[in-house]
C-alpha cells in the first residue's frame, strides 16, 4: 500500500532510539523527508546513518535539542520553521514512590512530556491550517488511562497529552489537518529494556521470567502478555501520518496490546 508520504516533511522528537526511532524509520521507508531529534549530536548522527542504510532514503536530517531547555527548542524551530508531520514523541519516565516525587520532578516531567508538544504544535499548527494539510500526533501511553502507582507523575503527563491533543483537534474543523494521540502499551524500547534487565539483575532472575511476572502482576489486563515492539507502535503512527488516515481526527488510538479494558 502506498501511504502517499513521499516528500512530506516530518519531525519526530526523541527519535534516536526506541519508539521514536522506529517511527522515523517507518516514515523514511515511505519516502518522507525525516528530521531526527536527540539530545546529542553523536546519537542523532548515528540514528541518521542507520536509517539511511536500512531504508535507502537519503533525505534524512538531524536536529539536536533537549526539550527540557526552552532555548534549545526555539533554536530547533528556527532551523525548521515548517513541517507537514509533527510527531510529539519525546518523553521521560522514572519509577518513583509518590512521597518522593518532588515539585522539581513534577515540573521536569511536564516540561518534557507535555510542554514539548505544546510548544512545537503552537508553532507549526497555524501553518498547517494555512496550507490546509498537516498531521500532529502525540505519543501517549496506556498509563494515561491506567495511572501506574509506581510513577504517578509520568501517568499524569500522559493524560495531559490526551487533553491537549483533543483540544487542538477541535481547532481543525473543516480542514485537512488532523491531530491524534497514540496510546502505546508497555514497549520494549531502549529505556524499558534496561529497566527490565536491571530488575532481572537485582533479583537474580532471567529477563524472560521478569517479563512474565511483570505482565502477571503489573499489567494483568494485557492481551498480548508480552512487550510490544517499537515497530508495532510505529506502524500505527506512520498510518496516521498518511493522507489515507483523513477520517481519523481527535482520536486516541491504542497500540497497547489490549492493556486498556473497554470498548471505546
Amino acid at each position: 500500500m502506498d501511504l502517499q508520504l513521499k516528500n512530506k516533511k516530518a519531525l519526530v522528537t526523541g527519535s534516536t532510539a526506541g519508539i521514536g526511532f522506529a517511527i522515523a524509520k517507518g516514515l523514511a521507508k515511505e519516502g518522507a523527508e525525516v528530521y531526527v531529534n536527540g539530545r546529542t549530536t553523536e546519537r542523532v548522527e548515528s540514528a541518521i546513518k542507520q536509517i539511511k542504510e536500512e531504508t535507502g532514503n537519503q533525505n534524512i536530517h538531524g536536529l539536536t535539542a533537549d526539550f527540557a531547555d526552552v532555548k534549545q527548542v526555539d533554536e530547533l524551530i528556527a532551523k525548521l520553521p515548517e513541517v507537514d508531520i509533527l510527531v510529539n514523541n519525546v518523553g521521560i519516565f522514572e519509577p518513583k514512590a509518590f512521597r518522593d516525587i518532588t515539585d522539581a520532578d513534577w515540573f521536569k516531567f511536564f516540561e518534557v512530556n507535555v510542554l514539548s508538544g505544546v510548544r512545537l504544535s503552537r508553532r507549526y499548527f497555524d501553518k498547517m491550517i494555512e496550507k490546509n494539510w498537516g498531521r500532529i500526533i502525540f505519543i501517549s501511553s496506556e498509563s494515561a488511562v491506567h495511572i501506574p502507582a509506581e510513577m504517578i507523575q509520568y501517568g499524569t503527563t500522559k493524560t495531559a497529552q490526551l487533553a491537549v491533543s483533543r483540544g487542538l483537534a477541535e481547532l481543525t474543523k473543516g480542514t485537512n489537518v488532523t491531530v491524534n494521540t497514540v496510546l502505546a502499551g508497555p514497549t520494549l524500547s531502549e529505556g524499558a529494556g534496561e529497566f527490565v534487565k536491571n530488575i532481572a539483575k537485582d533479583q537474580g532472575k532471567e529477563v524472560s521470567v521478569v517479563e512474565k511476572e511483570f505482565f502477571e502482576h503489573m499489567r494483568p489486563t494485557s492481551l498480548l502478555q508480552r512487550f510490544t515492539s517499537t515497530d508495532e507502535v510505529a506502524n500505527m503512527v506512520v498510518y496516521l501520518s498518511s493522507p489515507l488516515s483523513s477520517a481519523t481526527n481527535g482520536a486516541a488510538l491504542r497500540a497497547d496490546g489490549g492493556v486498556v479494558k473497554g470498548i471505546l
